[in-house]
This record gives structure tokens, sequence and C-alpha cells, in this order.
């Protein structure tokens, strides 16, 4: 991971499994039970990520990002994420009119942001309220309902369900958007600053045919949304999100 390089200064901190179990015992015991109740392994980091950015500020980075300048311009935000992609999720999409999700394989807040509070409130809510939940997973098949109850509870859903349902959060929240939304080339991109390459991916392989027949469900949802996306031209904003 080129981060080193770019930031010299900087103190890194990198953690063991052995290590957030420990970290949880000594900072948030109060999650102790909610951390272990997780059902898979990907669920527990993506929440040890928030908590630990929530106590610690500085930036979150998965080790498959490549960074091709500093960030040192983006000290000055109270939490800073990235686009991800365009959104196959109904709830998201209708609710909110936002046809788009935020990525959580990096970014950056400052301890004790409140939105990352709030994402941490609501991974919580995802595993105790079932029908809270179930308007995330609607319109999700049996074929890939694994991946979304994942993306749903703890991942890039839940991180951008947050961001639409508290707007005046959303506000202070630094989204690095490409120039155009709509071109995938521009997906997974931390901005102009780096590009995740998702070698190390967290979604379960499973039977290869069940994965293609998940796989090409996802694509053609994209295709049949992606009119309605290019309607809205290729530029998004807060504005452009939750109303």
């Amino acid at each position: 991971m080129n981060l080193k390089l770019l930031h010299p200064d900087w103190e890194y901190v990198f953690f063991t499994d052995e290590d957030i179990k420990r970290f949880i015992n000594a900072e948030f015991p109060e999650y102790r039970v909610a951390f272990d109740a997780f059902e898979k392994p990907i669920q527990r980091v993506d929440f040890f990520r928030y908590l630990a950015i929530f106590r610690l500020g500085g930036f979150y980075f998965d080790l498959d990002v490549l960074l091709s300048r500093p960030l040192t311009d983006l000290l000055g935000y109270e939490s800073v994420f990235p686009f991800e992609e365009l959104t196959i999720n109904r709830f998201l999409r209708k609710r909110y009119n936002m046809d788009w999700e935020l990525g959580n394989y990096a970014f950056g807040a400052a301890s004790g942001s409140r939105f990352l509070a709030a994402v941490i409130e609501n991974c919580i809510r995802g595993q105790t309220d079932p029908i809270w939940l179930k308007a995330m997973m609607r319109g999700v098949t049996s074929w890939n309902r694994a991946d979304f109850y994942v993306l749903n509870t703890t991942g890039t859903g839940l991180v951008s369900r947050t961001f639409a349902e508290r707007p005046e959060l959303a506000a202070e929240v630094r989204v690095l958007f490409p120039k155009d939304v709509c071109d995938r080339a521009n997906w997974h991109l931390f901005g102009d600053y780096g590009v995740h390459t998702m070698s190390s991916s967290w979604v379960t392989t499973g039977h290869s045919f069940r994965r293609r027949i998940a796989n090409r469900l996802d694509a053609l949802s994209r295709a049949r949304l992606l009119p309605e996306s290019l309607r809205r031209g290729p530029v998004r904003n807060i504005a452009h999100s939750p109303s």
C-alpha cells in the first residue's frame, strides 16, 4: 500500500483480529454483544471500521486501495466518503430519489463524527429491527440475498441509507463525486485520489452457477435503471439526494 509513501509523517495503525477484539473490549464494551452477534466476519469488520474512526479519527482504507496523490486537502472536512456506483436498490431510488451509493472501502472522519455515530446506530438497528431492514431488502432475489443482506446491514447500503435519512448530517459529508456518475469507469474510485482495486472482495463465491445467475440479474437491473440515471445527467451532489 502506497499510503505511507505519500504521507510519511502520518501515524498508522493496523488491526489484527485479536487487536479488533481488544479494541472493542477497551473502547466500546457496550457494543461487545452486538459485535459478536453479527453472523458474518465481514459484518464485524464493517462495524469495527466505523467504531475505530469514530474513536480515533483519521482515514480508514482497505488494503486493496491504491492512492495516486496525498490526501492533505481533505483534512479540513468533518467526514469524507467516496461515490461508489449507481444503485439498484429500490428503496433508495423510490423513497429518497437517490440513484447512487457511498463506498465504505475508504473513508475519513473526525473523532466523534455525528455521521459515523448515526452509521453505528443504524448497524445496531439493522441487526435488531427486521421491519426497518425489510425496506432495503425489498426486490432482492434469493440468488443474491446473502450478499445484499451484508450490504444493507453494515456495508454500502447501510451507509447510503444513513446518508439519505439524515440530511442534516449528510450536509457534513464531503462526497468524492466523479464528473460523470453514469460512466462505469468512474466507479470504485476514491475521487481522483486513488482507486479501489477490489482484489480482496468479501462477496461470497458460492456455487459458480448460482454466482453467474446473481451477477446476471444484477446486470439486468442496472441496464434497466441506467436510462433513468442518464436522464438525471452526469452530476450528483447533496442537493440531488434526499429530499
